[in-house]
């Protein structure tokens, strides 16, 4: 069920309790557990976090945890999918679910006792009603006649024939209600999309309690702004969510509460051309004939690019005179080091990391993380440009598919599922822009990478069109979901996001077959 009153439905419940807290692998999740955590550390409450990837891992954290907790959290994953069922939770554990994926699970809607939903309503989520979808439980028994009630033989008769007339009647009306609810659910799930980030989610909350600070508002631009970076919201959602933080940081700023810390908007850099020189250099040694052109110099080369909308509105930050950072560079920091390629830990060593990196004493991480962003986007744009000199990108007909081979230069770096996502949509824009098939600029892309030579499985992704009117709503999920079935591929649906799967080598062919069959 959704939670109306976070403070007195959640917070105030889980304060005096020691609760669970998962948390996903994305940078909004991070960010929204940095609210939470300070909120927790504010009021002494006591937790025990555990880092998840994907589903396996939070089925397993939950039967190692289960017996010493009765209040679990979930931060950007479980609202999808009907976690009772997944679980198999004891009737009285209680699950607070703060996630943006959408469609929400309607099992988890309409459950008032175990799952709680800390979503706001006022995204457009378009829940099926409850008469839609569940039905009370009827007696179809058959009603024989009773022979004791003293009747004639001809009315026993017709009593008879009037019940199984009914009885049908009853059938008859049971299998177009099914009927109807598998249209109406079909229609509800088929396409996967993302409703408000957790982060502003969490600090709402804190706004709510009167415990807001700067570092939480700060947490909150990070977890949109990895969200627009990610392409998980249209632009409007970005711009509307970005004007109301603006409220908040207006309302911060003027506070003065640390005049070394605060928090400004700013526009967003992009490339374009500039002396090499020049380019190698901090912006603040720069000529200042080229600072002071800077804006002209941009709007200029978007033009000749054919580039839309460059400018958007966006956040950073100043600690201190030193170090200032902006929102979106702060994102590809944390995802750098949560999915860094290093074998020198583990996933939960890179996800603690990835979490310290977001707090101004640890600037030391923020400033690694930076530094493996910039080889990362380096791979990225080196890996676009040779996609499409080699013609990599071909089209199957419904949609787009390329496969990055093993061998290929950085290929590591694009095995963990949002590294290749990223890689993915930016791609298919360059695609988009450099096609002169007017068909293939309206098609989606799949496309896969290697994830383990020894076991021989690739990851795989699909990426909706890119197109001005994109809602931003993929339909990869459950066309995945029906071709893995339909030719027995072995597929590992692991991953939060359900565009993202595991299939074996041998399978590709004969899984792509079906996806293109499903899709035409």
């Amino acid at each position: 069920m959704f939670v109306s009153d976070f403070r007195k439905e959640f917070y105030e419940l889980v304060q005096s309790q020691r609760v669970l807290l998962f948390v996903a692998s994305d940078v909004d999740a991070l960010c929204a557990c940095k609210i939470l955590q300070a909120l927790f550390q504010c009021d002494h409450v006591q937790y025990t976090l555990v880092p998840v990837s994907g589903w396996q891992e939070l089925e397993t954290a939950y039967l190692e945890h289960k017996e010493q907790f009765r209040y679990f959290i979930l931060i950007n994953c479980g609202a999808n999918v009907d976690l009772l069922d997944i679980l198999q939770p004891d009737g009285d554990a209680v699950f607070f679910v703060c996630d943006t994926h959408r469609p929400v699970n309607v099992v988890n809607v309409y459950n008032d006792t175990q799952i709680k939903l800390l979503i706001k309503q006022d995204d457009d989520l378009e829940v099926p009603a409850y008469e839609d979808l569940f039905k009370d439980e009827e007696e179809d028994e058959e009603h024989s006649g009773n022979d004791s009630d003293g009747s004639e033989p001809s009315e026993k008769r017709i009593r008879l024939e009037e019940e199984i007339v009914e009885q049908t009647m009853r059938r008859r009306q049971r299998r177009e209600w099914e009927a109807r609810r598998r249209d109406i659910l079909f229609d509800y799930e088929q396409y996967e999309y993302h409703g408000t980030s957790s982060a502003i989610v969490m600090f709402d909350l804190a706004w709510m309690l009167s415990k807001d600070l700067n570092d939480m508002l700060w947490w909150a631009i990070v977890g949109l702004t990895d969200q627009w970076l990610q392409d998980r919201i249209t632009q409007m959602k970005y711009v509307t969510d970005v004007g109301i933080l603006q409220r908040h940081v207006s309302r911060h700023n003027h506070r003065n509460e640390d005049e070394e810390n605060t928090l400004s908007v700013d526009c967003t850099r992009i490339s374009f051309e500039l002396p090499l020189k020049q380019v190698k250099q901090k912006f603040q040694s720069m000529d200042i004939s080229l600072k002071e052109n800077l804006r002209e110099m941009i709007e200029e080369s978007a033009n000749k690019f054919g580039m839309k909308d460059m400018r958007i509105q966006t956040f950073s930050i100043h600690f201190g005179f030193k170090h200032k950072f902006l929102a979106s560079d702060v994102v590809f920091a944390t995802m750098s080091l949560m999915e860094s390629p290093e074998k020198d830990g583990s996933g939960t060593d890179h996800f603690i990391q990835a979490l310290d990196s977001l707090s101004r004493n640890n600037l030391d991480k923020l400033y690694l993380g930076l530094e493996l962003a910039k080889k990362q986007l380096q791979a990225t744009q080196q890996t676009i440009a040779s996609c499409l000199c080699t013609n990599l990108v071909i089209s199957q007909g419904p949609f787009l598919y390329c496969s990055l081979m093993e061998g290929t230069p950085d290929v590591r770096l694009f095995s963990k599922p949002v590294s290749l996502s990223l890689l993915s949509r930016h791609l298919l824009k360059a695609f988009v822009y450099s096609t002169k098939n007017r068909r293939c600029k309206l098609l989606p892309l799949v496309m896969a990478a290697p994830l383990s030579v020894e076991q021989g499985t690739v990851t795989m992704v699909g990426i909706p069109p890119e197109t001005d009117s994109s809602d931003r709503k993929n339909f990869f999920g459950r066309a995945f979901e029906k071709a893995a079935e339909s030719t027995n591929s072995r597929t590992l649906h692991n991953h939060f996001d359900l565009s993202v799967i595991e299939l074996k080598t041998e399978d590709r062919s004969k899984f792509l077959d079906a996806l293109i069959s499903l899709l035409s």
